[in-house]
């Protein structure tokens, strides 16, 4: 092993059925450093880690830690522990109907730990030294979620653990709460503790991480000291775009009315939800394409769900044709002419065991209510029009939408909201994980309804199809919306240095 490094992992292989999840990667932890394990969506993050602690068995490579002489063969999650390696993930999976001290030594009371006396005791002990604000006595469901998460990593430490992985730890936690979590990382690394800290937060990567490994695509980019990879040129990696490796995508040449010109819709202003977004403000014109972009994790999808009402909304107020409306449910946005295709299809998108037809027509009737459905012969027209004006791929209205491709369920959706007629459309990822026909099918379907006047929020992680898309980009770094981009600077390098926080590529 290299001097200084509490673990090495080399030549790191995984392999699904038809997928090469990871390809030879390799990753370097040293002792008393916080290591940033960045990448987008995809990138192999959680695969590295899984097979790191057991969860999956790795295909190739090997694994080395301090104090053992050959690699490790880590089978099991417990596996992982026995040999020093803990993680903390963004979900809490502690006890919160336990103690603090029950929560840090539940599944190890043998022994001394028999003695309820002598464990409260000793986690008195490890929540003084490492500054935790929480009694061993005190119920963990009465902390904040900071303290339970500080409380997950004291149970790690007190395991004696030589490697922490914290895996988006802060993505609930206001700024105070991330700062205490910070503290007890830094109290941690002078400790000699090496931490992988996964997160999407630029921010906080460049506040308190030595070191920085990127993926993409299953692969090793580089790994990098902080102070030698300025933010541009680590979003520039993670999304494999260098600053100037793209023309001008957009065709700008035909004439086009300006875009303040155009009349708003809905105007929105210090729109927040409860998914921790901070307030923002924008103008949704009658005929336009805009669009929220930034890094996976930013804050992009919690900006539209608050608009629609899919989160509950904590601030600010929404103006339609001048005149403020209420829209704190899905159920009121929709009456008020907003339509929205979430960006998890499977999840919050298609119920699979209906038919096609059923799918469709769901959205409108909704509206209308269901003791007032559709007639046989009005749920038949509907459907049989829009898989026409769509050209979904399907045996029939009657088949279930569970056995299509994802390209012809995602077109399902997008038929389900047309059919509302709505006045405004939100597309989240209306494009992930489809073929690049049906991608620009539905990028040409977007241009025309725009060109119909409807208005269209369009979001993708592709840098390139929203800039082909889009009149107007606002930018999303850490739940915040930090510029609007429109005209001249709607370009891939004003996109990536206003993501990356200003910075030039130098």
């Amino acid at each position: 092993m290299l001097e200084n490094s509490v673990l090495e992992m080399r030549g790191i292989e995984k392999v699904f059925p038809g997928v090469r999840a990871l390809q030879g990667v390799d990753f370097t932890l040293r002792k008393g450093e916080i290591h940033a394990l960045m990448g987008e969506n995809g990138a192999g993050k959680s695969t590295l880690i899984k097979v790191l602690t057991g969860v999956y068995a790795k295909d190739g490579g090997e694994i080395y830690l301090e104090g053992h002489d050959k690699p490790v063969h880590i089978k099991s999650p417990q596996d992982a522990q026995n040999v020093g390696i803990s993680t903390v993930y963004q979900e809490i999976t502690l006890c919160p109907n336990l103690s603090v001290a029950e929560n840090m030594y539940i599944g190890r009371t043998k022994g001394v730990y028999q003695n309820w006396i002598k464990m409260n005791e000793d986690a008195k002990k490890q929540l003084e030294s490492l500054r935790i604000p929480a009694e061993p006595t005190q119920q963990l469901g009465s902390c904040s979620i900071a303290v339970q998460q500080m409380v997950a990593i004291a149970r790690a430490v007190d395991a004696d653990c030589k490697v922490l992985i914290l895996d988006e730890p802060t993505s609930s936690l206001d700024d105070q709460e991330v700062q205490k979590l910070f503290g007890l990382m830094r109290e941690l690394k002078a400790r000699g503790v090496g931490i992988i800290f996964v997160t999407h937060f630029l921010d906080q990567v460049y506040e308190v991480c030595d070191r920085i490994t990127v993926l993409r695509d299953g692969q090793l980019v580089g790994e990098y000291e902080i102070q030698d990879l300025p933010r541009v040129q680590l979003v520039s990696k993670m999304l494999g775009k260098e600053m100037d490796d793209l023309s001008s995508i957009k065709d700008t040449s035909a004439e086009q009315q300006p875009i303040d010109e155009k009349e708003p819709v809905f105007e929105i202003y210090g729109l927040s939800s409860t998914a921790a977004v901070n307030p923002f403000d924008i103008k949704i014109r009658k005929g336009e394409v805009n669009g929220f972009t930034g890094l996976l994790g930013s804050g992009r999808s919690e900006c539209v769900r608050a608009i629609f009402g899919a989160d509950p909304v904590t601030s600010g107020k929404v103006v339609k044709n001048g005149k403020e409306v209420k829209i704190k449910t899905p159920i009121q946005a929709m009456k008020m002419g907003i339509g929205y295709l979430p960006e998890d299809r499977k999840v919050d998108g298609i119920i699979g065991d209906l038919s096609v037809r059923e799918n469709i027509i769901l959205a409108l009737q909704v509206l209308k209510g269901f003791f007032h459905p559709f007639t046989k012969a009005q749920a038949y027209a509907f459907a049989d029009e829009y898989i026409k004006l769509l050209d979904i791929k399907t045996a029939s209205a009657d088949t279930p939408i569970k056995s299509l491709s994802g390209g012809n369920q995602q077109k399902v959706i997008l038929a389900r909201w047309l059919l509302t007629h709505p006045e405004y459309l939100i597309l989240d990822e209306p494009t992930r994980g489809i073929d690049i026909g049906t991608k620009t099918d539905i990028q040409k379907l977007v241009l025309k309804l725009a060109s119909e006047g409807m208005s269209i929020t369009f979001i993708s992680s592709e840098i390139d199809e929203m800039l082909r898309t889009c009149d107007r980009l606002l930018v999303v770094r850490d739940r915040k919306v930090v510029g609007e981009l429109s005209g001249a600077d709607l370009n891939q390098n004003k996109v990536m240095s206003t993501i990356a926080g200003g910075e030039s590529n130098e």
